[in-house]
């Protein structure tokens, strides 16, 4: 084992001693008298004073080197493994100092400009790899590869007409594009620096279109074309387009089918419209003309539940490939204009809005005549790729209509298994989000609907992100069904146990956290979560951890410039009493001030959106909350799920209580998590209605002004009351699906989980 120098020029080569001696020696006066013939060493290696300034270089950057880990200690860490960081401290010291050894003991290199050159790439390796950690392009644990590779290509003969290229060929990235620009005078550079170029591409293949240009006329470039139009096709039809141009033309002489299949689309009207079947028409599976009878070649002509029809036939057929053991990815079944985004967009332009916005017609088959064509399966994928617009009452009336086309005796079982199980993780958390799971259950066979649900719960740790586990989360909280609930427990204790047998660190921490949080629903626990899970408490939130530093608590609120923004503005104004505040107009926002304590309130007008000007609000709102140094902690969200993202994307750092006017989702919870890491979050399972956003934002602004703190658990008996009270029922039926902090499982979850990886 290599154990820790003293010093950086203390070790036990022969170079090191000759180091120190060396620079004791330019000290000496006789300097001038010995420098032309050079010093001779006590082991008789000679280095002239013509190549002492490059040994010096390497050393300097040893130094900088060995600093990276943030402690100048003459020990390189990269990381906890000891073993490893003994490695990369030996390679940066020992081993660097043999191949300068080796530099001047070589007799091949018999002129002084080969060695200079050789000590060159050394010194030029160091400072490359420094770079490039500071980048992040490389891992300290690189380091000794990389100086494995440096040996070999010094070692290469001097007469070598390829030079380093065939080396480089056979680099990783990350070490051949040091290794390149450190031999920038090597006969093989250029060739080396098309290597490293692909090698990028391979990695980065969104980057081969916009710098293919200056590779155009090289044997690789159509190859390269080919992986960029299997990465993003509708990208490279975009560039097809541009026919005269170098990376049009490259594209229109591509030797591969699917180039040549874009290229063609690129002349075709309607062409984005083809690209989710991509790889369906380039094997042949399907042409062009069979699809164009539902696309049309003019407006009128397009056949949108034809169309529909195909999408969900087509995803069927891709998830199974994707799911399969080959997990062979279908080409566009992902990303822009990719089959998903397409199925997602279809499914609510042309179903899931029309029966949204006819919510208010009591005759049903009028309010949901646009899903009459529709199959079982394909009301299924309306659902389902509809999670965050769509409505309760669509949800539930849509449910409905797939259970009937199912039959007389419904088998949700065979159900699944005609979409093959896509998304049906999904679609548990959603039926059991609307109060429709316990149906779909009663539906198949007891052992069916038990597999089913273990399913649900398992290999949440296999995934991605954290999509499943919250979907699980959600789940939870929204079943009502005791035994049901003591069934999803049980599963989640039986994949923490094998999980640990198995010293599965990461399916340990999210079934564990999973089991603590459904244990804690269960008052009768008496489970204090936020000190199991290390997280603030998601019960309630005291009036000075939303005060800034001058005692003022701000919030802000985002309005958009629809007809639902315009029409409830004037409401929302009006529910703020003139005995506790006072209005301040400005020709964007309003300022909202209370008369007792310091709360303010700003909201941007909803103005025009179609002209942008409500975005305009917002923007300019914000730069006059920054000028003033205010910093909201209350965020609300009026608008449409489908305006959440402005809002998010504006959304200040430290806000503490985020009230979304629409669904959250695990991708907007996730989104607003990182931006406000202990944010107590309002949401609900459909849109949001301003007769109940403006009495909970009435509550909240009353506990502020009255200097108390806000107990959520109080809070949302209050309202309960309130909404039970009321003669609208629908009011009440919305009120059910607005989620406290305290009960948005997804977004505890989400918080433990970060909570529990900081504290590793």
């Amino acid at each position: 084992m290599f154990s820790k120098p003293d010093f950086l020029f203390k070790e036990t080569s022969s170079t090191s001693n000759l180091k120190l001696m060396f620079r004791l020696f330019m000290l000496c006066s006789i300097f001038i008298l010995f420098a032309q013939f050079g010093y001779a060493f006590a082991d008789t290696i000679n280095i002239p004073i013509t190549r002492q300034y490059f040994h010096d270089k390497i050393d300097n950057e040893q130094v900088l080197c060995e600093k990276l880990d943030g402690k100048a200690d003459k020990f390189y860490r990269i990381g906890k493994n000891e073993e490893a960081n003994n490695r990369v401290t030996d390679m940066l010291f020992r081993r660097v100092d043999d191949l300068q050894e080796w530099v001047e003991l070589n007799e091949a290199l018999s002129s002084n400009n080969e060695k200079i050159k050789c000590l060159n790439h050394i010194a030029s390796t160091l400072t490359g790899y420094r770079a490039s950690l500071k980048r992040k392009t490389i891992n300290g644990s690189a380091f000794p590869a990389l100086i494995d590779a440096l040996e070999n290509a010094i070692n290469l003969p001097s007469n070598q007409p390829d030079g380093i290229a065939p080396l480089v060929k056979e680099m990783p990235y990350n070490i051949a594009t040091i290794i390149t620009q450190a031999f920038s005078d090597d006969p093989g550079f250029e060739q080396a620096q098309k290597y490293v170029y692909v090698k990028s591409c391979l990695l980065n293949p969104d980057q081969i279109i916009p710098t293919i240009k200056t590779y155009a006329n090289e044997d690789f470039a159509d190859s390269l074309i080919f992986i960029a139009a299997k990465n993003n096709p509708s990208r490279l039809y975009t560039y097809a387009q541009s026919i005269n141009t170098t990376e049009g033309q490259l594209i229109h002489r591509s030797s591969f089918n699917l180039v040549k299949t874009i290229a063609n689309l690129s002349k075709t009207p309607n062409a984005l419209m083809y690209f989710p079947f991509l790889d369906d028409i380039v094997s042949g599976k399907q042409s062009i003309d069979s699809i164009r009878k539902f696309v049309g070649e003019k407006e009128d002509e397009y056949d949108s539940v034809g169309y529909f029809k195909l999408l969900v036939k087509t995803e069927i057929a891709y998830h199974s490939r994707f799911s399969g053991p080959a997990k062979d990815t279908p080409i566009a079944m992902f990303g822009v204009n990719g089959l998903r985004d397409v199925l997602k967009y279809r499914a609510i332009r042309h179903f899931i809005t029309p029966i949204n916005d006819l919510h208010n017609e009591n005759n049903l088959d009028i309010r949901m005549r646009a899903l009459d064509s529709l199959s079982s399966v394909e009301l299924y994928y309306m659902m389902v790729m509809g999670e965050n617009d769509i409505f309760t009452s669509s949800y539930k009336h849509s449910f409905s209509r797939m259970m009937q086309r199912m039959g007389s005796k419904p088998q949700t079982d065979t159900l699944l298994m005609q979409v093959k199980f896509d998304y049906f993780k999904k679609f548990i958390k959603m039926a059991a989000s609307f109060n429709r799971l316990d149906t779909f259950l009663r539906s198949m066979p007891i052992k069916n609907s038990q597999a089913l649900m273990r399913a649900f719960v398992g290999n949440l740790d296999k995934t991605g992100t954290l999509e499943d586990a919250t979907d699980v989360a959600d789940s939870y909280s929204s079943i009502t069904d005791q035994k049901l609930l003591k069934t999803i427990l049980e599963y989640v204790k039986e994949n923490e146990k094998k999980c640990i047998e198995l010293k599965n660190e990461k399916g340990t921490i999210i079934y564990g956290l999973l089991k603590n949080i459904f244990l804690s629903a269960d008052t009768a626990n008496h489970i204090n979560l936020s000190a199991i899970a290390n997280i603030p408490s998601i019960y309630d939130i005291d009036n000075k951890a939303l005060q800034d530093d001058s005692g003022r608590i701000v919030q802000q609120v985002f309005f958009y410039g629809d007809e639902d923004g315009k029409a409830y503005f004037p409401a929302f104004l009006n529910s703020f009493s003139s005995k506790d505040w006072r209005i301040i107009q400005n020709k964007e926002w309003v300022e909202i001030r209370s008369l007792k304590g310091k709360v303010f309130v700003f909201a941007n007008k909803p103005l025009d959106y179609d002209a942008n000007l409500d975005d305009s609000a917002q923007a300019h709102l914000i730069e006059h909350l920054a000028t003033r140094n205010f910093n909201a902690s209350i965020v609300v969200h009026r608008g449409h799920s489908y305006w959440l993202q402005g809002t998010i994307e504006r959304m200040p750092a430290n806000a503490k209580i985020v009230v979304l006017g629409s669904c959250g989702g695990y991708k907007n919870l996730n989104k607003i998590l990182d931006i406000c890491p202990d944010a107590h979050i309002i949401s609900t399972k459909e849109i949001g209605a301003g007769d109940i956003n403006k009495p909970i934002i009435n509550q909240i602004n009353q506990s502020l002004i009255d200097d108390k703190k806000i107990v959520w658990k109080e809070m949302w008996s209050t309202l309960s009351k309130l909404f039970e009270a009321d003669s609208n029922r629908s009011l009440a039926e919305s009120w059910e699906n607005y989620v406290p902090p305290y009960k948005n499982l997804g977004a505890i979850f989400i918080k433990a989980y970060h909570k529990k990886l900081e504290s590793l």
